[in-house]
């Protein structure tokens, strides 16, 4: 064999062997890069504006409010080093650490003031301002009864933040680590208004900066030399990328070309187990699976009894033990009975859930019937789901239980942030969403339901009583007493059908041997500030 033949034999296995190492992007030598898959392409990386999980985390990255999450997604000191709350609980007060933007300006009480402002002002459009209903006059500001310098909240000095409320709120240093509570950057902001977010433009007060977006490849995100513990974070870049191909995103972290991601298949539970043993994990989750009527556009699901029909025909026991597999718990109330200051027994139930699933597929055909539909005049639906293999294989089952009971139901794809933007518009008839929990409370999901939460109240579920219920539970300061008015008007939502409950959540990640800081928690909030990557 000649030298030429040599060298180019050689060349052909170096080449072989580059083509089947993991294909990860380029890390600086010296430098830790983490891969992060992170299931969905976010609509938005504005604090204010944003709306799904996806976005969070990322965002959670980059900025941080008066608290954040600590390693088992907890509330703990963030941008605030301490507080203090008024006997009344009306008043707290949060002192600042000395902190900077990214851009080495100090993050003052004025930012804070200035942000929070900005997630009611109307102008804005905040999916999330409800969340800020607590802060005194908070609505009367979103509505546009108010001018935004009425709300509850002022810099008492450039150090010093001090919220007003409405009424007591236990669970505010929950909301305060929320991304609808975090500061904006006022001198960035008024420079160059919504385009603030873009590269470039984007400064964060956070673990890490922003430095690049490639739309369908992936954000990244480097270490803020500024953040107040800079030396403590591990991680030098960060790269996110949208998977929601959860089987190839799967194979990529077995290749070692992702380190996390934040989804897997559930009904590949048992078989990744075997094949990538300690890599996917699940843990009980403060989440819950259910599908919203538009009830304004709709007029067949105004009528209850086709929205209990809906209801009871889907075989949730099938679903979860059967179809996902991957410990899910079939839902018959919309609150997951592990969430803090729930009722501890006897909580709300739909009443006809202890009813064989035969009987309960009988009363459906019934109840259509009575509402005049048959097989005649069969009842015709489109269900809007999310592009996702887990989402797929769901309405799938939900598609075939409706046809056992007569009913015509289509399926309609769409990517994750594509659908929601259609829920936000209600340009659907039935949508399938999941609910994460922003705070651990049972407001966080009922507050959904209320009549003027807006576009989060997909199915537009309005009942005077259910509003005076949650109000009467905001005033009360005995929690066992709270506790049994969110019971109440939990049940009142379930007895008028209001959305279907299907399953409680369990979250799956998938986190390669090599990240070390990861801990499983229900909130399921893991920022990048504590993770590491072992050589």
């Amino acid at each position: 064999m000649s030298r030429v033949l040599i060298v180019s034999f050689v060349a052909a296995l170096a080449l072989a062997s580059c083509n089947n190492a993991p294909q990860r992007a380029n890390c600086p030598p010296g430098k830790v890069c983490l891969e992060f898959g992170n299931n969905s392409e976010p609509q938005t990386l504005d604090p204010q504006k944003s709306n799904l999980v996806d976005e969070a985390q990322i965002i959670g990255d980059l900025m941080m409010g008066l608290t954040t999450d600590a390693p088992d997604a907890s509330p703990m000191p963030g941008a605030a080093e301490s507080w203090e709350t008024s006997a009344d609980g009306l008043t707290w007060t949060f002192h600042l650490r000395d902190a900077k933007w990214s851009d080495g300006v100090p993050v003052t009480a004025d930012d804070f003031v200035f942000g929070l402002r900005r997630t009611l002002d109307p102008k804005t459009a905040s999916i999330y301002a409800y969340l800020l209903y607590v802060i005194k006059n908070g609505q009367a500001v979103n509505e546009g009864k108010a001018p935004l310098t009425a709300l509850g909240v002022r810099a008492v000095d450039p150090r010093t933040v001090e919220i007003s409320l409405e009424h007591p709120a236990p669970y505010l240093l929950e909301l305060t680590k929320h991304q609808s509570f975090f500061p904006a950057p006022k001198h960035v902001v008024e420079k160059y208004g919504d385009a603030w977010v873009q590269p470039g433009h984007y400064v964060s007060n956070g673990p890490f900066r922003l430095i690049s977006w490639r739309l369908g490849d992936r954000i990244t995100a480097e270490k803020n030399p500024y953040f107040w513990e800079a030396e403590k974070v591990c991680v030098d870049r960060v790269n996110y990328y949208p998977t929601p191909d959860a089987v190839s995103a799967e194979r990529r972290v077995a290749r070692g070309e992702l380190d996390v991601n934040t989804s897997f298949q559930s009904n590949r539970f048992d078989r990744l187990k075997k094949t990538m043993p300690g890599v996917a994990r699940t843990h009980v989750s403060l989440a819950t699976s259910y599908l919203s009527f538009n009830t304004s556009d709709v007029p067949a699901f105004k009528d209850v009894r086709v929205r209990r029909a809906l209801s009871e025909a889907i075989d949730r026991d099938f679903i979860t033990e059967k179809l996902l597999r991957a410990g899910q718990q079939p839902a018959y109330s919309f609150v997951p009975p592990i969430t803090a200051n729930y009722v501890e027994e006897d909580g709300p139930r739909l009443r006809w859930a202890d009813k064989p699933f035969g009987a309960r597929q009988v009363e459906a055909r019934a109840l259509l019937a009575q509402a005049g539909f048959d097989s005649a005049h069969p009842l015709k639906i489109t269900i809007l789901a999310a592009n996702n293999s887990n989402t797929m294989l769901l309405m799938e089952a939900v598609q075939a239980d409706w046809r056992e009971i007569g009913v015509d139901a289509k399926i309609e794809q769409a990517e994750a942030g594509v659908a929601f933007s259609q829920y936000r518009a209600r340009n659907f008839q039935i949508g399938s969403m999941s609910w994460y929990a922003d705070f651990n409370d049972p407001v966080t999901f009922l507050g959904l339901l209320k009549s003027d939460t807006g576009p989060q109240n997909y199915g537009d579920y309005k009942n005077p009583k259910y509003d005076a219920l949650l109000a009467q539970a905001d005033q009360e300061p005995d929690a066992g007493k709270r506790a049994e008015l969110l019971a109440k008007a939990e049940q009142l939502a379930l007895d008028d059908e209001a959305l279907i409950p299907i399953f409680f959540v369990v979250n799956r990640n998938l986190v390669g041997l090599r990240v070390s800081g990861w801990v499983d928690s229900a909130p399921n909030f893991h920022r990048t500030r504590w993770l590491c990557l072992k050589k």
